[in-house]
């Protein structure tokens, strides 16, 4: 009997396919050339649409959404709604989170004419937004009748497998056009070559055999994933320790037994330092040696033998190996490597033994980041913005089955209050806690409206510190391009919360801060604590740090220079 031929329109494909890969949320902002697909998931069970207040925040939400749920859909209009959307795109392409960018374009039979329409640069070019979108997409293509069910499938198959930004371009005319479309889900599995595994596990047993002091050493990959368990199973069975770089902060329980600490170059603890570059074999797990997360590329690792693990390859002895999936390569390491003498963890693990306790004197950058340790519970989601909160979060131990988001790479300020936004959609029964600068808050501020319109509870402490504290730390102090406006910042609820509840504190001491922290615990809204902090007060590594990234922006001469000043 021959089989009977399946119909659906291309905007019900795509939806459909979405929700085949765990995908339940759309974010984004509406604009007419994506109006139909938006009716298209109105109609659509198991879908809900969520409107940003605009197309950047709504890349950020989404990238929030990917980093708790695993994937993310974003939907934006052609030209200015995407290219507003590309900065969060290309955060979420440079921190390897699986963003799924839809763009309603216009219709194809204008494009093909090359008409001079709304959006668009009025010259008839249709390719330069693909242009735009393929620099941070790791697939990318314009939706047709002919190409949608193949392209569709593609594009998102690559979004799983290899953690990054996909761009489909979906013209208005086309998201109703039916087609034929296979009626099986789409499933898409990460399978290694046996020639892969079998010559990997013979190059990295010689590794381990002529070694005596094995460390891993992971990065965000392992987050993005999903592969803790591998990694901890790998220790195990080589009785090590596992290190993280800054970019995989809470990826392993930070009160594990085989759990070192933050390596950050340098400004490592010494402990942490001499058990990585120390080690005769390092196991580098999808590590990527960056400028922020080195302490400007003061690492040195020269160990004896290293064991290089990417999401699709391995290095070992310089030897390349491809096809080989990073979960398969640590599974097969654990099978194949010989048990080794006993790990003794380092004097890092321990907890801080300093308990903060209130007064009434200011709220201090080593005494907040202290007390902030102790108010964490297991199971939290902790966004930490770049600047004064993120190098006071890096120094904070986590307790166990933490998610924290920080955008530690692509460093884009104001990314974490839609991040959050996007992460509370996703999961909205976890305590959400946000911490951020008055002049990162003030790119993002809006999306401040979309929580409260969710009626979601997260309890977000914004840290004013008059200005962009961290930019002072690297070069000009008392310059006005540091200076921001100020805000009353814990009166916005007034503007923002409709009838929605919401709570706020504005906190100067500690006592005032112990107060809102026994609000926070028992609240049942959004609680905003706005704390007040001396504007050169930083977290000890920050100050540290501020001079080295100077003098590697600018040079130690002009740096000095403008000192004499």
């Amino acid at each position: 009997m021959k089989e009977e031929l399946v119909f659906e329109t291309i905007g019900d494909f795509l939806l459909r396919r979405l929700r085949d890969i765990g995908i339940s949320h759309v974010f984004g902002v509406a604009g007419d050339f994506n109006l139909e697909f938006l009716e298209q998931l109105a109609e659509t069970p198991g879908m809900c649409w969520v409107g940003c207040c605009n197309e950047l925040n709504a890349a950020y939400a989404a990238d929030g959404y990917a980093r708790t749920r695993g994937l993310a859909a974003l939907v934006t209009t052609y030209g200015v709604g995407e290219l507003s959307a590309l900065c969060g795109v290309a955060g979420a392409f440079a921190e390897h989170v699986p963003v799924v960018s839809i763009t309603g374009a216009p219709p194809l039979a204008d494009i093909e004419r090359h008409a001079l329409l709304h959006h668009t640069a009025g010259d008839g070019d249709y390719q330069n937004m693909l242009a735009c979108a393929a620099q941070f997409s790791t697939a990318h293509a314009r939706l047709s009748p002919q190409n949608a069910v193949t392209e569709i499938d593609r594009c998102l198959t690559a979004c799983v497998r290899e953690k990054r930004p996909v761009y489909l371009q979906l013209p208005s005319d086309v998201a109703g056009v039916r087609v034929q479309v296979p009626t099986e889900p789409l499933v898409i599995d990460f399978v290694s070559g046996r020639d892969a595994l079998d010559r990997f596990a013979i190059l990295s047993r010689e590794a381990l055999e002529r070694s005596s002091a094995v460390v891993l050493l992971i990065d965000g990959d392992v987050a993005r994933y999903g592969l803790a368990d591998h990694v901890i199973r790998l220790a195990d069975r080589l009785d090590c320790g596992i290190a993280v770089m800054g970019t995989a902060k809470g990826v392993i329980d930070e009160d594990h037994g085989r759990y070192l600490g933050t390596y950050t170059g340098a400004y490592s603890q010494p402990e942490v330092r001499e058990a990585v570059e120390a080690a005769d074999c390092l196991i580098k797990v999808a590590v990527r040696l960056a400028d922020s997360t080195t302490g400007s590329f003061s690492q040195k690792l020269h160990n004896r033998s290293t064991i290089e693990l990417e999401a699709w390859r391995a290095r070992v002895k310089g030897e390349d190996v491809y096809g080989l999936f990073l979960g398969d390569a640590l599974d097969r390491l654990s099978r194949t490597c010989a048990s080794r003498a006993p790990f003794s963890k380092v004097g890092a693990s321990q907890k801080d033994s300093q308990q903060p306790s209130p007064s009434d004197g200011s709220v201090a950058q080593n005494w907040f980041w202290r007390r902030i340790g102790e108010f964490l519970r297991r199971g939290d989601v902790v966004a930490a913005e770049n600047g004064t909160s993120l190098s006071g979060m890096l120094g904070v131990r986590l307790p166990a089955n933490v998610t924290f988001l920080a955008q530690t790479l692509w460093g884009a300020i104001g990314y974490t209050l839609p991040a959050t936004f996007g992460s509370l959609i996703g999961a909205p029964n976890r305590r959400h806690l946000l911490f951020i600068g008055d002049g990162s808050f003030q790119l993002t501020a809006q999306e401040l409206s979309s929580i409260l319109r969710h009626r979601l509870k997260p309890i977000i402490f914004l840290l004013n510190n008059d200005g962009y504290t961290i930019e002072r730390l690297i070069l000009g102090e008392k310059r006005s391009y540091n200076d921001i406006q100020p805000w009353h910042y814990a009166e916005l609820g007034k503007v923002f919360a409709g009838d929605a509840a919401y709570t706020s504190h504005r906190v100067a001491t500690q006592s005032e801060l112990e107060f809102a922290l026994q609000h926070a615990e028992q609240s049942d809204s959004c609680c905003f604590i706005e704390v007040v902090m001396e504007r050169m007060d930083a977290p000890a590594s920050l100050r540290s740090l501020g001079p080295v990234y100077a003098q590697q922006d600018y040079g130690a001469e002009y740096v000095a220079e403008v000192s004499r000043q």
